[in-house]
């Protein structure tokens, strides 16, 4: 489980900065950055973990208890699918975090964020691999940007009903592959991934 070890080593105001969405075909990557201006409760700490190892409901109660906490700062910030195209995903997952960690007020004296490779952000950084696991901020990271890009598919979806992005959440299952046979690339498709782009040169070729 996570712990504050790291923000209380440091001292000061330390952020934790996560992304979700590298890997889907469709949408916006959202980044967050959490950081608490006092150590949170044990109550509200034990309902942190890593984002992908908490049920859809546990993220949602996670994500309302941080949502109505004090002492705690929330940014949160995206890059768009044509910011994908234009600068790849790497780049769109750095300039997310960068977004997220500019809607802090006051901003931190460190920022911890999960993973090895570093962003450039406009405040001292630490990299913590595997950091949704281990660091608290990190954490609370992880279920906020999680479940702000789960809800922001699910509104996508109800304007494109046949890709099932209310339930994948724009990766690629079964369900978001036959969308895409029977209805085709909308403008939230990243046409830069390779599953899109060969659909796109497919259907060129057989045109």
């Amino acid at each position: 489980m996570p712990d504050y070890a790291l923000e209380a080593a440091h001292g000061g105001l330390v952020a934790g900065i996560d992304e979700v969405g590298r890997g889907p075909l469709a949408g916006p990557v959202v980044a967050a950055a959490v950081a608490f201006t006092k150590p949170p409760s044990e109550l509200l700490a034990a309902l942190l973990d890593d984002s992908k190892k908490l049920t859809a409901r546990r993220r949602k109660v996670a994500f309302a208890a941080l949502m109505k906490a004090p002492d705690i700062l929330i940014g949160i910030g995206a890059a768009s699918v044509s910011e994908i195209e234009q600068i790849n995903i790497s780049q769109a997952c750095y300039l997310a975090m960068r977004r997220a960690l500019e809607r802090l007020d006051p901003q931190p004296d460190l920022a911890l964020v999960d993973g090895k490779h570093a962003p450039r952000l406009p405040c001292p950084l630490k990299m913590v691999i595997g950091g949704d696991g281990v660091s608290l901020s990190i954490a609370a990271a992880s279920i906020v940007a999680k479940v702000t890009r789960d809800r922001l598919m699910e509104r996508l979806a109800v304007r494109h009903a046949a890709y099932g992005w209310e339930r994948n959440a724009g990766y690629g299952t079964a369900a978001h592959f036959q969308g895409l046979r029977t209805q085709g690339v909308t403008p939230h498709h990243r046409r830069a991934f390779a599953p899109i782009k060969n659909m796109i040169a497919a259907e060129a070729h057989a045109a």
